[in-house]
């Protein structure tokens, strides 16, 4: 744990901000636990079996998500004489050497000074404390040799991140809405609901035993406490299984499983625009730098619409985002593409593909995902919202915005290529360069993709087609503005990607 503060200055200091920050926060929650000693026993207990269901799953999944070299992986330890209890006994011992633990521990305790005020619930909230603790400390080990074993591939491990980073920023609205809110007549009563649910599940059935010895059922707590420790050893056997079974079988290989066929090539037209549609959608499939650039598509427009629920905006304007925003940026994902082929690029140039197949066939994976996306993402948000009336003009303007997006990206790409992760690397890993203009390409290909659906907006708004109805004039609008610029963006990044071929090759092999 010290070794991780033998870094620069920079990151030092980042890292004990980090710590002091986790530490107030840490202390705050402590406190607050505590103080529920305070409340009446069926408030205290919805708490702690919400609250402390959820801590108690981060330890069982999070460790999913961690890198696969684990310091405590039990195949590091294969060539000591240690019997197999006796070693997964002390690497549980050692596993529980570890800061989530150490504050486990301690909200632990202050479940108990928070059931102080009854002796048996007390004494129940001690049992129940440290029932709770080993079964972390054996789930986390658990998860962390399931990851080792089975999900050690990056691509599983960035799938995991991306997940994980989208219930991060699910839950920051839902944070600052349950902030917001009034604890009594507001966050209180989902909290119930939420505890009933959980009170019987082995996650919450450890925190609910002492409010139900607070309320003088026995039965109750024999029976929490038996699924408690059921789950507990259901969870230890596993642990102590698996890590017999990966102990006498050699890893996984990490080389990836050849396909057979030809898969897209197959189905693909057999035309120089067919080919290169072929594989830009095998790159969609199996390239991570794609696949986790799509996964994350959604995750803004989830941010966007919880921020503006807790800000009291309308469902009718909350309705024009979601499917608009994703459209938007699944057109603007391809503003780089040409610096993703690398030195693959030379395929093209030698074989002097015309500037429009190039074009066409590296956003037909956009165009199959991008127009059902906008079709039924919008069909769908009438329903939800129950205002059938916006449907022309939710989709003239989501498919504007996937067309535009597109036809600019057709252009940046082949004229603002800016260095790019390698073909085989990680979606995050950014390359060093001497010189980047990622920055600018960025942004203007973005500010130039919502200038052009900004007049169907106006439509909507201020409709000047005195003889349509607005929604059908903003969706003719939508769809003829976007197919202009999709149309004209591809020919003329065409004629560009024609007349930098041999530059474009260059800048690409020395990324």
């Amino acid at each position: 744990m010290a070794n991780a503060f033998r870094r620069g200055p920079l990151v030092a200091s980042a890292m004990g901000l980090v710590l002091i920050y986790s530490a107030v926060l840490f202390v705050m929650a402590i406190l607050a636990v505590a103080d529920l000693r305070n409340t009446t026993p069926e408030v205290a207990g919805a708490t702690l079996v919400v609250f402390g269901s959820a801590a108690l799953l981060g330890f069982l999944v999070m460790p999913l998500g961690w890198n696969a070299d684990d310091a405590l992986d039990p195949r590091r330890f294969s060539y000591l004489p240690v019997t197999r209890i006796r070693l997964a006994l002390l690497l549980l011992l050692a596993g529980a050497a570890s800061i989530p633990t150490v504050m486990l521990a301690g909200l632990a305790v202050a479940q108990v000074i928070a059931w102080s005020a009854h002796p048996a619930s007390a004494l129940i909230a001690v049992l129940s404390g440290l029932i709770v603790l080993v079964t972390a400390i054996v789930g986390a080990r658990l998860a962390s040799l399931i990851a080792a074993r089975y999900l050690s591939t990056r691509r599983l491990r960035e799938g995991f991140g991306i997940v994980a980073i989208a219930l991060v920023v699910a839950s920051l609205p839902i944070a600052v809405m349950l902030a917001l809110a009034d604890y009594q007549s507001q966050v209180l009563p989902a909290i119930r609901r939420v505890a009933a649910v959980m009170e019987w599940t082995p996650l919450g059935v450890a925190f609910s035993a002492p409010a139900s010895a607070a309320a003088g059922d026995s039965s109750d707590v024999l029976g929490k406490l038996a699924i408690a420790v059921g789950f507990l050893i259901v969870l230890a056997a596993c642990w102590y299984f698996l890590l017999g079974y990966v102990l006498s079988r050699p890893e996984r290989s990490a080389v990836e499983t050849y396909r057979s066929g030809l898969g897209w090539f197959r189905l693909m037209p057999s035309t120089p625009l067919g080919a290169i549609a072929a594989r830009s959608l095998s790159y969609w499939a199996r390239d991570a730098r794609y696949f986790v650039a799509l996964a994350a598509i959604p995750i803004i427009p989830i941010g966007m619409v919880a921020a503006l629920l807790v800000g009291g905006i309308g469902a009718d304007v909350i309705a024009w985002i979601p499917v608009p925003v994703m459209c938007l940026f699944l057109g603007w994902s391809a503003h780089n593409d040409v610096a993703h082929d690398n030195t693959a690029l030379w395929t093209h140039v030698s074989a002097h593909t015309r500037g429009s197949d190039d074009r066409w066939g590296r956003i037909v994976p956009n165009l199959l995902v991008g127009i059902p996306l906008a079709v039924v993402g919008s069909i769908l948000t009438v329903l939800i919202v129950g205002n059938g009336e916006a449907l022309p003009g939710l989709i003239g303007l989501s498919l504007c915005l996937l067309f535009a997006g597109l036809g600019v990206s057709s252009v940046s790409s082949a004229a603002f290529p800016y260095a790019a992760p390698l073909p085989g690397h990680g979606a995050f890993i950014q390359p060093q360069a001497l010189v980047s203009n990622a920055a600018t390409v960025q942004s203007f290909t973005f500010a130039f993709t919502v200038l052009f659906g900004l007049p169907v907006l106006g439509v909507v708004f201020f409709n000047p087609f005195t003889d349509l109805q607005p929604q059908w004039a903003a969706f003719i609008v939508g769809l003829a503005v976007g197919l202009v610029v999709l149309v004209i963006g591809v020919y003329w990044g065409g004629r560009i990607m024609v007349r930098r071929g041999p530059e474009l090759l260059a800048l690409s092999s020395q990324n």
